[in-house]
């Protein structure tokens, strides 16, 4: 008779071990299966679930541990209609030249050493710091779909969406970033063979029917009318999203559509996690939107920084529960710094440790008297180089463990 015994994995007091069959042992790492039992992970005394090393709800408990993207091996991602849609024209022709080409060594050098500096600094604050893989990107690879080169693994938090205990693999909306979860594998199994839970979202097949080849540049006046209409470069044709579209506030999380989350992707994620939780779908005056974390970030629970170029068409949501609405100052980045796929307003792109600390941008001055006008202190340092390539703080980091429970803010 086969039997089974079902565990769900999470920090002491959270989550409890629910049963389905006769009680089972947990052995060695490796699943073991008997015609009398499963066995799954190490030995364990029976009814104690392992305690899983991941554990977030929000973005502003006190950080443990992360993960922090890397620069090596990062490639420019092919031409392709979804790059064109969300990239200025001026730089066009950076990426239809260098497309599947390595970034500028001199460039991935100084962001490098950046990045380096920004690790030390975290660990120095108390935080573990755990990094991806080096793979190859400039592999090229072919499906029935689609063929590209890779792209890099530098923002783990466009492709890892931690909720509570469970680490959940974004499907993405690049080509060139079909195969990106490759340099995450590792932590990921290790996190899993530790207790974490982990799903992946489908895979989209990324076919030509998941982009409209017709969607017009920055300069033709339909793109901001049909913005408006949520109608983006990503069409419906198959759910597709990246982590970085979701904001979360413990059992709210804040997500919008954008050129790479349809509102197929959205409700996948919102039948997964099911009724715990709470997905509010936001929307901007803003006509090329990617990733949230530009636009709106929460900072503390009640506070919200709403970014004054976008303004939030339901900010009404969260003044009325009472939340203080913080609009920040402008960016003082140059037009002339060399963004590719980036936006100016990475100034509040930044990474909370806890509610009275902060990483941001050392040449953000008036950003960082924001934060101390709030009663947070900046620890500030410089990633410009590390900004090209794609994001802030926020974007090179995926917070794996924060101390703190899963509660309600709305």
């Amino acid at each position: 008779m086969l039997t089974i015994r079902a565990v769900r994995v999470g920090s002491k007091g959270r989550e409890a071990a629910y049963h389905s069959g006769t009680l089972c042992s947990f052995r060695s790492r490796v699943a073991c299966l008997s015609s009398s039992k499963i066995t799954l992970g190490r030995e364990k005394q029976a009814g104690t679930p392992l305690r899983s090393p991941v554990w977030s709800c929000n973005e502003w408990d006190p950080l443990e541990e992360v993960i922090v993207g890397r620069v090596e091996g990062a490639h420019v991602p092919p031409f392709t209609e979804e790059v064109q849609a969300t990239t200025y024209k001026e730089h066009w022709d950076f990426f239809k030249y260098r497309g599947g080409q390595p970034y500028p060594a001199a460039h991935l050098a100084k962001a490098a050493a950046e990045i380096e500096t920004f690790c030390n600094i975290l660990e120095q604050e108390g935080v573990t710091v755990r990094r991806p893989a080096i793979v190859d990107h400039s592999m090229e690879y072919k499906t029935p779909d689609f063929r590209s080169t890779g792209m890099y693994a530098a923002m783990p938090r466009d492709i890892l969406l931690v909720i509570g205990d469970e680490i959940i693999e974004a499907p993405m909306a690049w080509r060139s970033r079909f195969f990106e979860y490759r340099a995450y594998r590792p932590l990921i199994k290790e996190y899993f063979q530790k207790g974490a839970r982990w799903t992946t979202a489908p895979k989209p097949q990324m076919s030509d029917e998941l982009y409209d080849k017709n969607y017009p540049d920055e300069n033709d006046p339909n793109r901001h009318k049909i913005s408006d209409q949520a109608k983006l470069v990503t069409t419906e044709f198959e759910p597709c999203f990246d982590a970085a579209d979701f904001m979360r506030a413990g059992r709210d999380i804040f997500a919008q559509r954008s050129q790479v989350t349809n509102y197929s992707g959205i409700e996948w994620l919102k039948r997964h996690l099911g009724d715990k939780f709470n997905i509010h779908c936001l929307s901007f005056k803003d006509e090329n939107p990617m990733h949230i974390d530009t636009t709106l970030i929460v900072i503390a629970p009640g506070v919200v920084l709403c970014n004054p170029e976008r303004p939030c068409h339901q900010i009404d949501l969260f003044k009325k529960a009472g939340w203080n609405v913080v609009y920040p100052p402008y960016p003082v980045m140059r037009d002339s710094h060399p963004l590719g796929v980036s936006f100016k307003w990475l100034s509040i792109n930044v990474l909370m440790l806890d509610t009275k600390r902060v990483i941001c941008d050392v040449d953000e001055t008036p950003t960082v008297k924001m934060f101390e006008k709030l009663g947070i202190k900046p620890i500030t340092l410089s990633i410009r180089h590390a900004n090209s390539l794609g994001g802030g703080f926020h974007c090179w980091t995926t917070d794996i463990r924060r101390r703190g429970k899963l509660e309600s803010y709305l």
